[in-house]
């Protein structure tokens, strides 16, 4: 199949393609580490849960975990030259993941720490924000097997985070809970709860606007990159016959290669099939007519 051509694309696509990070990830790379961590909050919605609410200052305080996601960062921007693995990244798929487990347990689907381990609601919230977090900090030593180094490098850090949180052996539950659900966000995991398979979704919805999962590098013309430059948003609501509905609007239907290939491949095997619906729309008059909606069967 022939490449595109890049003379027939549009300003937009061209300037998504050459810059698939947000201009704070592509920022970061070029300051100290020191100004770069500085930069640094993360900010989810905690609710009244006194847990999570603690656990996000220690980590907004904790500058060895900003100093890994800053690492990832200048290993896929800087050097790589693919797109945004920085906090930034880690903050959408943080929140993404905590709307998800909330519109599941709203309907009445119950998280599987509290199903097999007897523990609340709250502390599975804290399992699924801890594991978005961390999911990929192994990215500061490498991608190529960044799944189990993030493990390694987030079981130790985890206790400390936890620490006076939870006695055990609830923290140990706990921190097996979050290492369960890195682990499964890899092309092939094998989630063995929602938790987990929360976590592997979020991680494939943080494509708005260019930021595609599929790793692409910079400037190059490809379906990945071109596909990923269609998805203009994505919206978590709920759905009319199921809890979660995904809705993805996008500017032309290469975008469709978002939805099919890497957003269809994270949900088989995530045990949130059943919950979830997804829908694609796209915006330009011309294509509307041939495809005004498409509906994932998953």
């Amino acid at each position: 199949m022939a490449a595109p051509d890049e003379t027939n694309l549009d300003e937009q696509t061209v300037e998504r393609i050459e810059q698939p990070v947000s201009e704070e990830a592509e920022h970061e790379t070029r300051l100290t580490p020191a100004a770069a961590v500085a930069r640094m909050r993360i900010n989810v919605p905690v609710r009244g849960n006194r847990k999570l609410r603690t656990l996000i200052e220690r980590v907004n305080a904790d500058d060895q975990l900003k100093g890994w996601w800053h690492v990832s960062n200048v290993n896929a921007v800087a050097r790589m030259e693919i797109n945004d693995h920085s906090w930034v990244h880690v903050q959408i798929v943080t929140n993404i993941a905590l709307k998800l487990l909330r519109q599941l347990t709203k309907h009445g689907v119950e998280p599987g720490l509290v199903r097999d381990f007897g523990l609340e609601q709250d502390d599975a919230e804290v399992v699924v924000v801890l594991a978005a977090l961390l999911h990929c900090v192994g990215m500061s030593i490498h991608r190529h097997g960044h799944e189990d180094f993030s493990l390694f490098l987030g079981e130790p850090k985890l206790r400390e985070l936890l620490d006076g949180l939870y006695e055990e052996p609830d923290r140990t539950v706990i921190v097996s809970e979050v290492l369960q659900a890195i682990i499964s966000h890899r092309a092939d995991g094998q989630p063995l709860t929602v938790d987990a398979g929360i976590v592997r979704v979020a991680d494939a919805l943080d494509m708005a606007k260019g930021r595609s999962r599929i790793p692409f590098e910079k400037g190059s013309v490809s379906m990945h990159s071109l596909s990923a430059a269609a998805i203009e948003d994505v919206t978590i609501s709920d759905g009319e016959e199921r809890p979660i509905l995904i809705e993805i609007r996008m500017n032309n239907s290469s975008g469709l290669y978002q939805v099919d290939g890497l957003l269809k491949a994270k949900l088989r095997g995530s045990g949130l099939e059943p919950y979830v619906e997804v829908v694609a729309h796209i915006d330009t008059e011309t294509e509307q007519r041939l495809v005004p909606m498409y509906r994932l069967e998953i």
